[in-house]
């Protein structure tokens, strides 16, 4: 049987084979609109609500990734996600950017203040 996700769902996918990999193709900034969607926060409110706990760039990622499973119940894929962006800021590496890799981006900037003001 093979599974596809799409925008955090997996679900059942008849064309798939054991030779694609369709699960990853979700860019980093999907990731953060995905969240969104499932927790009602923005990545910008996260990153607040980190602060707030003190979590920064020297905070080891379990920390943050055991907060976020136990308070909002995101998976590693998501709060990985969220994880960069706690340390690292908005910005990915632009390698990512235009390419056709799983996860790949229009930008190099993540937009973390939620997908209704995206411009």
């Amino acid at each position: 049987m093979m599974f596809t996700i799409t925008h955090g769902l997996t679900v059942w996918n008849p064309e798939a084979t054991p030779h694609t990999d369709e699960r990853t193709s979700m860019s980093f900034q999907a990731y953060l609109d995905n969240i969104e969607e499932k927790t009602g926060l923005t990545p910008r409110q996260f990153l607040a609500h980190a602060t707030e706990r003190g979590y920064g760039s020297d905070t080891k990622a379990g920390v943050i990734l055991d907060w976020l499973k136990a308070e909002h119940d995101l998976g590693r894929g998501h709060g990985m996600a969220l994880v960069h962006v706690i340390k690292k800021g908005a910005v990915i590496d632009a390698a990512h950017v235009g390419t056709t890799g799983s996860h790949r981006d229009e930008s190099d900037v993540l937009w973390l203040d939620g997908k209704a003001t995206r411009p």
